[in-house]
């Protein structure tokens, strides 16, 4: 899950956010501390013998967006565009860029596929003593027990 993890945040890199917020800054894993805007991979479920002889395991991937609060306002609306379906600060659309052409293992051969499946919990997030608007985005990913 750790190459799995940063592959993802490596995705990520590529949003391009509004002018004059900065660049999204990302990690792999849950860092001490952040730079806002900030992406990172938290904690996931994984799911064993999905598929005979250990054929299929199934991970659910909770990662997280947190935007600096200077402003109420712009920092929602810098959380909106990351949030988005589509569109150059999509973090979904960046993100699923990185599961390859039809027929190609996702994340560079490190899944069989990958997605985005859902956004929850957007609410003010405490991060080591500061409070950040932000949001879980729920990655949902698929591959080989076996490797």
């Amino acid at each position: 899950m750790a190459e799995i993890r940063e592959a993802i945040a490596t995705a990520a890199r590529a949003v391009v956010l509004p002018g004059g917020v900065g660049k999204l800054t990302c990690h792999g894993y849950t860092p001490d501390s952040i730079t806002a805007p900030h992406f990172f991979a938290g904690e996931y479920s994984l799911e064993f013998d999905k598929a005979y002889g250990r054929g299929l395991d199934e991970a659910e991937l909770t990662c997280r967006v947190l935007v600096g609060r200077a402003d109420d306002v712009s920092a929602q609306r810098t959380l909106d565009a990351l949030l988005a379906g589509a569109g150059a600060a999509s973090l979904k659309q960046a993100i699923e860029a990185a599961r390859g052409e039809p027929g190609e293992a996702a994340l560079g051969g490190l899944a069989d596929d990958f997605h985005v499946t859902r956004v929850q919990g957007y609410r003010w997030y405490e991060h080591q003593g500061t409070q950040y608007v932000g949001a879980e985005l729920i990655i949902r990913i698929i591959g080989d027990g076996r490797s």
